[in-house]
């Protein structure tokens, strides 16, 4: 596969409710692979066990609009501005009104005290079609404390 250009989307916020964290949404003519994706917090010692999922969704969550230099990064300097969408219905950040989750594509639980990575080996990689959108989310409310997440893609098209 040849190298293309690739993104680091990024936010810290205060979680306490079930909710979509993080809403990626391709662009029009481009998909997006998932490379990895973290979840870590900031404020608590305690041992805690909260449950994070990848959905795909077929009516985009309202979120804060992502902005390049804000919530998106280019990994490498020379790179373009990335053909995500950013926008309150696209890419960007804790929802303030669910769109429709349609798969759940993955699901997993970790202690807040390690945090949660995903790095799927190259053929579990979630690719994200042309115009399409998939959110990380807390189906349960999490223990309120600061969040940082931070995932990277790579533009396909």
């Amino acid at each position: 596969m040849p190298y293309n250009h690739m993104y680091a989307i990024r936010h810290s916020a205060a979680v306490s409710t079930a909710i979509t964290i993080l809403q990626i949404a391709s662009g029009a003519t481009g998909p997006l692979e998932i490379i990895q994706a973290s979840l870590t917090q900031r404020g608590s010692v305690t041992s805690l066990e909260e449950e994070i999922s990848w959905v795909r969704k077929s009516a985009a969550a309202t979120v804060t609009a992502g902005v390049v230099g804000t919530h998106v990064f280019k990994l490498s300097p020379g790179d373009p501005t990335p053909s995500l969408l950013l926008s309150t219905t696209g890419t960007g950040v804790i929802a303030t009104s669910e769109g429709t989750d349609t798969d759940i594509l993955w699901r997993e639980g970790f202690n807040v005290l390690n945090g949660w990575i995903w790095q799927p080996v190259p053929q579990a990689r979630i690719i994200l079609p042309a115009a399409a959108f998939i959110g990380l989310k807390f189906f349960t409310a999490p223990t309120s404390q600061n969040w940082d997440i931070e995932v990277i893609v790579r533009e396909l098209g």
